[in-house]
């Protein structure tokens, strides 16, 4: 049984930079603000994003690019299944988003004018991807918000594992009855259980990268939010869409866990792909060619791939420098030139080893574009979410922006449920009892992911992994954080392999090699997912307008 508690009006899980803005917000309307994070503070995602930020800012942009604009490329890289109304209010609020970033220290790179520099990534029709430090845009936002954090006014819970969202017997809470949330328990590295009471808690966890052998995820990316959320009776959807990034650095067959990205703004500066005998990959499959969305250009090539029967493919960046970046190619991508130099490779001259790899959670909790999930007092924003935002496909550098505009949203609602009482279930009785979850071998999960599980699907396989990793998972106590994540785990795959069997078609950048055709009469709507009774999951079609169908 637990052994401390601690209160505060909001528990954050998470220090990216969605949950560190939403923190922050919430702080500046006068909550209580308890931050946990099961690493580091500094150890997010965010860290790790390379590109920069989608947005189109008031008088810095290109000419003739819009929200409009910027909307019209979502829509279309989230292959129908974006919602219009909630990718509208995200993008809308993009600039203001930039601006308060600024204000809190962030410093972007800029022209000789003193105006931001912009680039163009896959899948954007005009240059509007403002960066910071080159290619270290996710390390300059964190550097800020976290130096904003640590002003004495925020306290961050570091080395502390979300075990389980508690709730309150159910009760009548405002126009919804239910179990509203109660608070957190934790799990600490000396394996000490602790309650964290709160009427609020928001997910704000990341991703689910270590699903797979290779990723460009750190290791913190173990679907923990996901997980939290389904215990704790909330819907995900769109989990078939999991987004692998068409160039991660390829350092041979063995190598496992995360592995270096080579940003798309690369290939927005004019490399391009080719094979081993110097064919370009890309030519012909697309009008875009080489800054295709992100799902064209990966299923390129893995079919390149598997037709020469090589592991990878190359970036040819030999001509990116002075005469046509203004800068050194070290100078303009320092994150990428020193991975290529730690693996032996010169882009200058040589061409750089890459391949697809796990990216990006295109779906997740069902959340509204304030964070609000169907349990009274549970909030999701940033990748964790599913706020209908990237559709079947994210956009090119998207997910930071939702992040800082989700962040500040969710911050005000949180206030204003508390507020009308509409969150306020921490005061019911709660039953705790000795956390148990199904664990099944992280590396065979890893392995049989991503053969069966990545780009390129088939019943047959996606049953196969149903049934290996079935054979390796055990109901067990979770002790420690590796056994909470490795449960996390394990009931991701379980939704992620169950929606990628029931749509029979191929979208965005769910591929299936046994139905490759998309078909927008039956399968233009979302698959959701919870939990049932036994703790299986429930498969349910969700429309466009967010009811079941």
């Amino acid at each position: 049984m637990p052994r401390w508690e601690a209160g505060a009006d909001l528990v954050v899980v998470g220090t990216g930079v969605a949950g560190l803005t939403a923190a922050l917000r919430a702080t500046e309307l006068g909550l209580r603000v308890l931050v946990v994070t099961k690493a580091g503070a500094e150890q997010g995602n965010t860290r790790w994003a390379q590109g920069g930020i989608a947005v189109v800012l008031d008088g810095e942009h290109e000419p003739g690019d819009s929200v409009a604009g910027h909307l019209g490329d979502t829509l279309t890289a989230g292959a129908g299944l974006c919602e219009e109304v909630a990718a509208r209010t995200i993008l809308a609020g993009g600039p203001a988003a930039v601006r308060r970033l600024r204000r809190r220290g962030a410093i972007f790179d800029a022209r000789p004018d003193g105006t931001l520099a912009r680039t163009r990534e896959g899948g954007h029709s005009a240059f509007r991807v403002v960066h910071a430090g080159g290619d270290a845009t996710g390390a300059e936002v964190e550097r800020a918000l976290l130096a904003s954090a640590r002003d004495g006014r925020l306290t961050i819970l570091e080395r502390h594992t979300a075990v389980d969202v508690l709730r309150a017997e159910p009760v009548q809470v405002g126009p919804r009855p239910g179990s509203a949330v109660s608070g957190l328990l934790v799990l600490d590295d000396a394996g000490n259980l602790g309650v964290l009471a709160a009427p609020a808690v928001l997910l704000a966890t990341g991703g689910l990268g270590q699903l797979y052998a290779a990723t460009s995820n750190p290791e913190v990316a173990t679907a923990d939010g996901l997980a939290l959320a389904l215990r704790a009776g909330a819907i995900a959807a769109d989990l078939e869409f999991t987004q692998f990034h068409p160039t991660v650095l390829y350092t041979g067959p063995q190598a496992r866990g995360r592995r270096p990205l080579v940003t798309e703004a690369v290939r927005g500066e004019g490399a391009v792909l080719v094979d081993g005998a110097g064919e370009r990959v890309m030519t012909g499959v697309h009008p875009l060619a080489d800054l295709a969305p992100r799902d064209v250009v990966a299923a390129a090539i893995t079919r390149r791939m598997n037709a020469t029967g090589t592991g990878n493919v190359y970036l040819d960046a030999t001509r990116l420098g002075p005469d046509t970046l203004g800068m050194p190619f070290a100078q303009r991508f320092p994150s990428v030139h020193a991975a290529c130099v730690a693996a032996g490779i010169d882009p200058a001259v040589d061409p750089i080893p890459v391949a697809p790899a796990c990216h990006y959670a295109c779906g997740g909790v069902m959340s509204t574009v304030d964070g609000r999930t169907g349990v009274t007092g549970l909030y999701a924003v940033g990748e964790v979410a599913r706020t209908g935002l990237h559709g079947a496909n994210r956009l090119a550098s998207n997910s930071l922006l939702e992040g800082l505009v989700g962040g500040e949203r969710v911050a005000e609602a949180v206030a204003l449920d508390l507020g009308t009482g509409l969150a306020d279930g921490h005061r019911g009785p709660v039953r705790i009892g000795n956390p148990v979850a199904r664990i099944a071998d992280r590396d065979t999960l890893q392995l049989t992911m991503s053969r069966h599980g990545g780009i390129g699907r088939t019943a047959a396989g996606l049953a196969a992994a149903v049934e290996t990793i079935g054979a390796v998972s055990v109901d067990s106590l979770l002790r420690t954080r590796a056994d909470v994540e490795d449960a996390a785990l394990t009931l991701a795959a379980a939704v992620l392999l169950d929606s990628a069997a029931a749509r029979t078609e191929t979208r965005g950048c769910h591929v299936r090699y046994d139905h490759p055709a998309t078909d927008d009469l039956a399968w233009r709507r979302s698959i959701a997912v919870r939990l049932g009774a036994d703790g299986r999951p429930e498969l349910m079609r969700w429309t466009a307008m967010g009811g079941a169908a």
